[in-house]
């Protein structure tokens, strides 16, 4: 009776059960999702979202008023006429010339090559170390 039982069973699931096609279809627009989850997705996102928005330029700016900016923009101008001056004396009014230069701790090495001038520039404080080269 039991194996009666289990194969009418078996048999009324052969003709009573139904499937159907399993189609996936993405949910972003970007891939071919419904373009009515774009605000859905973007909102998540940025929920999610761990980082700030706001750089440390912009946070440097707000905390200003005119007179601390006028300051700042004044320190920048003097630092950069002497910064001028510093460089008019040492490589004079014309172009650079190749051979090894020093400022405080900036050592520069110029040397000409195919390719144009090439200037190393080697921090001696902090062994950093960059290159430019400077084309014909």
């Amino acid at each position: 009776m039991k194996t009666f039982v289990i194969f009418l069973t078996i048999v009324a699931g052969m003709f009573f059960g139904k499937s159907q096609q399993l189609v996936y279809k993405p949910l972003n627009p970007a891939f071919g999702g419904d373009t009515f989850n774009y605000q859905w997705l973007l909102s998540s996102a940025n929920a999610q979202n761990q980082f700030d928005q706001k750089n440390d330029y912009d946070s440097l700016l707000d905390n200003l008023n005119s007179l601390d900016s006028f300051s700042n923009s004044l320190n920048r101008q003097v630092l950069s006429e002497l910064s001028r001056k510093l460089f008019e004396d040492q490589f004079g009014e014309g172009s650079i010339q190749p051979g090894n230069y020093l400022f405080g701790t900036m050592y520069l090495q110029v040397t000409t090559t195919a390719q144009g001038l090439l200037i190393n520039i080697l921090d001696t404080a902090t062994g950093d170390q960059s290159e430019v080269i400077i084309p014909k």
